[in-house]
């Protein structure tokens, strides 16, 4: 009996959100307005109704993403719900589980063709180029993350590797892991870059020592270590570029 009535409930508050949006001129309904005019025509909280198809009672799915985006968006709209887990997301009123799983798979998504698109035409034999094009993925984590970055005869990305989560610690880190990851990827040369948390990119210790025993490896199996960038927050260093790399 209780189980009907949650159902009953659920399908009322459903209702009322569907009359809340069609309440709406048909011009500004985003369906609507996505067939006649384009999805690129959407706001951000047009889209995310899209996604969200549903609101909560009283509030429309359009209601509901202007709520979020305002409330939950921390200042950056879209860029703020990147930011959040499946966790965060659920504590917001009319978001459930399946819900924040289908934004967060959205995000990723979107992550993904833009990275996709941008690598395209992004120069890995350029340290301020590569380093803007993991900047936004690396500058925002809380822990240190190596990522190897593997590439072809001409020079252009073939893949990305998370390698190590944590503390970037030479004696933690072993080489033959790095190479072994290259090889399986038929890469000619390869890039390290990994973040300080900090948000100062200067080298630590342990950074130039991973970076000569990689190098050294490197040397050794015929895949240049093209460079190691560190990633602080806005800001980053190429060891290619430094004095250390002479040595």
């Amino acid at each position: 009996m209780r189980t009907a009535e949650i159902s009953g409930d659920r399908a009322e508050h459903t209702d009322e959100a569907a009359r809340t949006m069609r309440s709406l001129p048909k011009e500004e309904r985003p369906y609507e307005k996505c067939l006649s005019r384009g999805a690129e025509a959407l706001s951000d909280a047009e889209l995310l109704a899209v996604i969200l198809r549903t609101g909560v009672k009283g509030e429309s799915a359009l209601e509901l993403s202007r709520k979020i985006l305002a409330q939950y968006g921390e200042g950056n709209g879209l860029l703020g719900i990147y930011h959040m887990s499946i966790s965060d997301l659920t504590k917001v009123k009319g978001l459930g589980k399946v819900k924040a799983i289908q934004l967060k798979c959205v995000a990723e998504l979107s992550r993904r063709i833009a990275r996709a698109t941008f690598s395209e035409g992004v120069s890995f034999k350029d340290p301020e180029t590569v380093a803007r094009y993991y900047m936004e993925e690396l500058r925002h984590q809380e822990q240190e993350i190596l990522v190897l970055a593997m590439l072809n005869s001409k020079g252009r990305l073939l893949k990305d590797q998370v390698i190590s989560k944590g503390t970037v610690r030479s004696s933690l880190i072993s080489p033959r892991e790095i190479f072994i990851e290259a090889m399986r990827n038929q890469a000619v040369s390869i890039i390290l870059l990994h973040n300080h948390p900090s948000g100062d990119p200067k080298p630590s210790p342990e950074d130039l020592a991973l970076t000569r025993r990689v190098r050294k490896a490197g040397r050794i199996l015929g895949i240049e270590l093209q460079d190691h960038i560190i990633i602080g927050d806005c800001q980053a260093v190429s060891m290619r570029e430094s004095d250390f790399w002479q040595e």
